[in-house]
């Protein structure tokens, strides 16, 4: 699908939002400036995070609460390696029945979830984007589903 602006993107991410369920992965790709935080923006608006959603960057994981689910946004851009991650326990987020999105996921290496929803974000030109949405899984085949029947 394409998105046109960046209000289009944030209500690509509202849309995604009222479709996700305790215990989601988002594993969110693209370049950087294409539109990741964008999108995750719109995703905890769709989930009714009142705080602003930003790049946790430097914190690796950005913890919101004040929605109808929990929301772990996480940017592994900084870190080296799985084992990092498994020294801070970061796959213990999974288990927290909170939507957990993750951007830069190849970082994550072996530590891949076995299911998952797959967001690739690729730029177009400053306003265009192009976003492919893939399932690894049953529950979040569903969700794609959903999404293209709205579309």
């Amino acid at each position: 699908m394409q998105t046109n602006s960046d209000l289009e993107t944030l209500a690509l991410g509202k849309r995604l939002a009222q479709h996700l369920f305790p215990g989601a992965i988002i594993l969110l790709s693209g370049c950087l400036g294409a539109g990741k935080t964008v999108l995750a923006q719109g995703i905890g608006a769709g989930l009714g995070i009142e705080e602003a959603v930003t790049s946790p960057t430097f914190t690796i994981v950005q913890e919101y609460s004040s929605g109808r689910l929990p929301f772990f946004h996480a940017d592994l851009y900084r870190v080296e390696s799985p084992e990092e991650l498994e020294e801070i326990g970061f796959t213990e987020y999974w288990q927290r029945e909170g939507v957990t999105l993750i951007e830069w996921p190849e970082r994550l290496g072996y530590l891949v979830p076995e299911e998952y929803l797959a967001i690739k974000i690729a730029y177009c030109d400053s306003t265009q984007r192009q976003i492919a949405i893939n399932a690894l899984g049953s529950s979040y085949q569903q969700i794609v589903d959903n999404l293209q029947a709205r579309a």
